[in-house]
């Protein structure tokens, strides 16, 4: 079928206008695609990471190391999902010059959420399915098309979410996206 605006424009569930490289916290939420059980399993109310489950762990605290701007708070990974707050500072200026290897300067926009989330998902699902090319075995994708943010907007609202990150684990049967 050929592209129609009409029929195949796609509706933002981002906030219109808002700048999401802005200094701030960020509730993230990342499913998988069809929310299948892709990291593991809960146990006694704990998670059990698989080995997709350490890469999608592994990958989430390395996120700091690609991003100056991006500090690591709670986060959890799950079965089909994971949670995440994401801290971005204000780095003083949206541009930034950085040296490559070959001495080249190139300007650098301070990332937005999008692009720490699409670096993320990128990352954990060329991992995941080397993974499951070494095993023989056809991964299919592994991410739905969007995730989910909530910008925290004080103190009481990081208080309630990192609460529910934290316990999610424990709260996992009666979890909307447990299925």
């Amino acid at each position: 079928m050929k592209y129609n605006p009409l029929i195949h424009n796609r509706r933002s569930i981002r906030l219109k206008g808002y700048d999401y490289s802005k200094a701030g916290a960020y509730f993230i939420t990342i499913c998988c695609e069809d929310r299948l059980h892709r990291f593991g399993k809960i146990v006694d109310d704990k998670m059990i990471l698989n080995e997709s489950g350490k890469i999608a762990y592994n990958e989430w605290i390395s996120l700091s190391d690609r991003f100056s701007n991006f500090e690591l708070d709670v986060f959890q990974i799950m079965p089909n999902h994971m949670h995440g707050i994401i801290i971005l500072s204000d780095v003083g200026a949206t541009l930034a010059v950085a040296k490559e290897e070959d001495n080249r300067a190139t300007a650098r926009v301070a990332p937005t959420i999008a692009n720490i989330i699409g670096a993320y998902k990128s990352i954990v699902s060329n991992a995941c399915l080397q993974l499951f090319k070494s095993h023989n075995k056809i991964m299919g994708k592994l991410w739905q098309r969007n995730y989910y943010e909530h910008i925290i907007r004080n103190q009481r609202a990081y208080q309630n979410i990192s609460n529910y990150i934290i316990n999610n684990p424990s709260k996992w049967d009666k979890d909307k996206f447990h299925l």
